[in-house]
């Protein structure tokens, strides 16, 4: 058991803990560094091009440009400038187009002419309009990516019921489907169906249908699974319905049975395990043994937790369990650096367990400018780690723009900032009628404070 360490010791005990696996990093990557080296700045050159493409070409924000920058690699503007020329030609707005490219970013590295467009002219040439192609085409972008015509046919012919059925102000069941029984294209279609009876919405239900996942494929195994989910309360309209569908779809009892033990060799109780899984249920993927007891031993040996208080932090926030050693003391390293304690850094974790897996740019973006440029003591941001969960550019900044203003006309002292619960982290609807509605009398500054609310005006720092 690990006790907090010192602060005088905490530069060096975390440098000894860096220190170590840096090492052992060293020394079991040596032989391949050249390769790496040369592989990566293609990567880094290859990614900063697609973040770049996906911004300026389709108005994508950077952070959800970066997050499909993982997913596909795009060396130039051609070969994408041609698929969404093409789609565009097809009556696609920049809106469904956006939607395709999130959900389907591969699609950019397809052949325009000897592919998709084949495709196109294939359905719009069994009666689809230019209209109905798009709505359908922007819901499950997949099926542009099926080889074979009577597969697309089968998938789109699906969707288009789906999508018609739900436009109904009563639910209206899907007839059967005509395909041979047993066929993966029958069970995919009878288990959608199913999926789409519980209550389960368009948005998780569709992409389902063509997917990489051999959830829907099954019959008897499928049954038993969905029983399974549905008898431990999940909600079907919710991503946790599908994450557990999933988990308990490609494991074994037994290897379900092995999991569940693991964790209470750490310490849990079952009950616990089962808990967590409710709150996050990929957190069963998590096999790697060795990953997960180095995570642990890593947050004890850099001070921050001992054994019951990080067993409360993973069963508050499985998450975690994924983060790395090499993160963890990422975000160990920021914090010290920014001016916080380890005492503080503790109790920061304990309040909000995703802390510790932040970028070191995120946590010092983000303090840094409620510390220096909006004036609130470092102690604020220890008492209220959910500021480094929110969005710069949707909440921190055009809240803190209005406390500016406030400030500038003398109805806020800057010597006494509200507290950055009610300032920050309360809902839009709390905040509006704190800081703005209240001054209902002067309609003009009023509306002031709204068009710097909602980003429309800048304030002058």
């Amino acid at each position: 058991m690990f006790s907090l360490i010192l602060h005088g010791r905490r530069s060096i005990e975390l440098q000894l803990c860096r220190n170590s696996i840096d090492l052992v990093n060293l020394l079991r990557n040596a032989s391949a560094f050249s390769s790496d080296v040369s592989s990566l700045q293609g990567g880094r050159k290859g990614k900063t091009f697609t973040v770049s493409y996906l911004v300026h070409s389709l108005g994508l924000t950077r952070k959800l440009s970066e997050t499909i920058s993982t997913k596909v690699n795009l060396e130039d503007k051609g070969n994408p400038d041609s698929v969404l020329s093409l789609l565009r030609s097809h009556g696609f707005t920049d809106s469904q187009l956006s939607s395709i490219v999130t959900n389907y970013p591969r699609l950019l590295t397809a052949d325009a002419e000897g592919s998709l467009s084949p495709k196109l002219k294939f359905l719009k040439s069994r009666g689809a309009s230019s209209s109905e192609l798009s709505e359908t085409l922007s819901k499950v972008p997949r099926i542009l990516g099926v080889k074979k015509e009577k597969s697309i046919s089968v998938y789109y012919d699906f969707v288009r019921d789906v999508i018609e059925a739900d436009k109904s102000s009563k639910y209206v069941k899907l007839r059967p489907s005509s395909l041979p029984h047993g066929s993966q294209q029958e069970n995919k279609l009878r288990n959608v169906s199913a999926l789409r009876d519980l209550g389960v919405p368009q948005r998780l239900l569709l992409p389902l249908l063509i997917s990489d996942h051999q959830l829907l494929c099954g019959n008897e195994k499928f049954k038993e699974s969905l029983k399974k989910v549905v008898e431990m309360g999940f909600d079907p309209t919710t991503s946790k319905f599908v994450k557990a569908l999933r988990i308990v779809q490609r494991y074994s009892s037994k290897a379900v049975e092995d999991k569940v033990s693991f964790y209470v060799e750490l310490g849990f109780d079952v009950k616990d395990v089962w808990a967590m899984f409710k709150k996050y249920p990929p957190f069963l993927n998590n096999s790697e043994k060795k990953k997960i007891t180095r995570g642990f031993e890593t947050m004890k040996k850099c001070g921050l937790l001992e054994d019951e208080e990080l067993r409360s932090v993973v069963k508050m926030f499985p998450q975690c369990l994924g983060f790395s050693e090499e993160n963890i003391l990422n975000s160990v390293e920021t914090f010290l650096g920014l001016g916080f304690s380890r005492d503080e850094i503790a109790m920061m974790v304990k309040r909000l367990p995703a802390s510790i897996g932040y970028s070191g740019e995120t946590v010092k973006k983000k303090t840094e400018f409620v510390v220096k440029e909006m004036s609130w003591p470092l102690k604020a941001v220890a008492l209220f780690p959910q500021v480094l969960g929110l969005s710069m550019e949707k909440r921190i900044v055009p809240r803190c723009n209005v406390i500016k203003a406030l400030i500038s006309k003398g109805l806020i002292k800057s010597e006494l900032l509200p507290p950055l619960s009610s300032a920050l982290v309360c809902t839009d609807q709390d905040f509006l009628k704190r800081y703005v509605r209240k001054h209902d009398l002067d309609e003009e500054f009023v509306a002031e404070l709204m068009a710097i609310f909602t980003g429309e005006m800048r304030t002058n720092k």
